[in-house]
């Protein structure tokens, strides 16, 4: 199961959500998500996304919140949640380090993100 981000907003797009536009040179955009709390499809991505709109300037995106500073952007504990498209053999003692790494890793994070929000 391949989880996808919006092209417009950068949410979550989950498998067999969504509208995929492919333009003539066959690259692929998906640009509609779906919005999670109602179950329901979000057409306000694919709208924008229709009327050739930056998703830099319009106010409630991801990409908005990241160039005008609002969100972090560049952390490292980011990294830890990305998982590569690659099966791994499960492992029993690296399974059990990665549990007890999960709090230090939300600890940092709450730290950085308050020292972020101070500044």
């Amino acid at each position: 199961m391949r989880l996808e981000k919006c092209w417009f907003c950068s949410s979550t797009v989950y498998p067999g959500h969504g509208i995929q536009f492919v333009r003539n040179d066959a690259k692929v955009n998906l640009c509609s998500s779906l919005w999670i709390s109602h179950l329901s499809y979000r057409s306000k991505c694919h709208k924008n996304f229709k009327m050739k709109r930056n998703p830099r300037k319009v106010k409630w995106t991801k990409a908005y919140r990241r160039v005008h500073g609002k969100d972090m952007t560049q952390d490292s504990t980011f990294e830890f949640e990305r998982k590569p498209n690659r099966l791994e053999r499960y492992d029993r003692n690296l399974a059990e380090n990665i549990l007890k790494a999960i709090p230090k890793i939300e600890k940092i994070r709450v730290i950085r993100e308050e020292r972020h929000h101070k500044n």
